[in-house]
């Protein structure tokens, strides 16, 4: 089968007036002769969106350790853009952090939809002050026999797991997930300058939902913004506007480069859904003007968008060309943690997962494996 588009979003160019075609659910060539029978999309084919950071979608939340809601949520997700992504725990209890990753484990090969590329474990080694919609009496100690029972239980797919810098043996902790192919994050802690630069010294290579959850940047203490902003690793960034101002993420923009920022979603429960009260973990929230907030409290509880709004936002706000939204909602969060060898850029010998959009970005259809499966 051959696609036509006016426009299709590589990792490196755009190819204009070009046919992409797929074999069995492969890209095999993309050429400018035209074949005898083809399919043309319209605007940008462009490839599948890649979350690195979801909690729920359609109701579900992978805290709730459902069955069958890993693949409600996946279907869901079509709707977004997104075709690969990794579930994501929150703090809480080992006995139900255990159970998450066992049914994400047993489930993840079967879902329907976006393709599940691992686990995403937030917590539940954070320090308080910054805890967010994350539950403090769970937090501890970085402890790696606790992240190689997740890990076991979910048949090796854990791909980060996200802890606070200023904890008692990171260092170690750090050496020993890497050692077992595990991204190592930072977040939801109060850490100094020096206490995240060290823990990216010794391999973190990751800052989740910068800005959010972290000591901020101070001209005589820069904080863990400061290290996300000064060190190599990757950040991961939240443009619903209303997690961090746009100018700030232009800064963020700026000062890494847009191959370093990796958009995400931060999605719960409440993704896809209208309006009203909804739990994340063990926590009621009320999601009303876009927003998912505590009910006690007020603090931002995740989000509510959908990534390909993410993809939009920054272009709209002028701080993304095109090009580069695209590739901050796939390539870069891929690249992030290490999936970029099975999804998150078009090319000949990967699955032929992409969205169509049109010129306003705004998204036509999904297709997983050469085939629509949404629009």
């Amino acid at each position: 089968m051959f696609y036509k588009a006016k426009y299709i979003v590589l990792e490196d160019r755009i190819l204009e007036d070009y046919f992409m075609e797929v074999k069995d659910g492969i890209i095999t060539t993309f050429s400018k002769n035209e074949p005898d029978e083809y399919e043309d999309l319209g605007e940008i084919i462009a490839p599948g969106l890649v979350d690195t950071h979801i909690h729920g979608y359609k109701g579900e939340d992978i805290m709730n350790c459902k069955p069958g809601a890993l693949n409600k949520m996946s279907l869901g997700l079509l709707e977004t853009g997104v075709t690969s992504f990794l579930p994501t725990t929150l703090t809480d209890s080992v006995e139900r952090l255990n159970e998450a990753c066992k049914v994400v484990g047993d489930e993840w090969k079967d879902v329907e939809g976006a393709k599940v590329r691992g686990i995403f474990l937030e917590g539940p080694f954070f320090t308080e002050k910054y805890k967010g919609a994350q539950n403090p009496k769970y937090m501890t100690d970085p402890d790696i026999e606790k992240l190689k029972t997740w890990n076991d239980l979910s048949g090796g797919i854990v791909k980060k797991i996200a802890i606070a810098p200023e904890r008692e043996g990171v260092a170690d902790f750090i050496h020993q997930a890497n050692a077992l192919g595990i991204h190592v994050a930072l977040a939801h802690s109060d850490a100094t300058y020096d206490e995240a630069m060290s823990a990216v010294n010794e391999g973190a290579d990751i800052f989740i939902h910068t800005y959010n959850g972290m000591s901020g940047l101070h001209h005589r203490e820069p904080g863990m913004v400061g290290a996300a902003m000064n060190s190599d690793a990757y950040c991961e960034l939240i443009c619903d506007g209303h997690h961090v101002n746009p100018a700030s993420a232009n800064v963020l923009m700026n000062v890494k480069g847009r191959d370093r920022v990796a958009l995400i979603t931060d999605c719960m429960a409440a993704g896809g859904m209208d309006e009203g009260d909804y739990m994340l973990g063990e926590f009621d929230v009320l999601v009303k003007d876009g927003q998912a907030r505590l009910k006690e409290g007020g603090a931002l509880a995740g989000s509510i968008l959908k990534l390909k709004d993410g993809v939009k936002n920054v272009v709209e706000w002028d701080i993304a060309t095109a090009f580069e939204a695209i590739q901050m909602a796939s390539l870069i969060p891929a690249k992030s943690v290490g999936i970029d060898d099975v999804c998150g850029k078009l090319k000949e010998g990967y699955a032929a997962d992409f969205v169509v959009l049109d010129h306003h970005l705004e998204l036509i259809a999904t297709f997983i494996d050469g085939k629509r499966v949404f629009g």
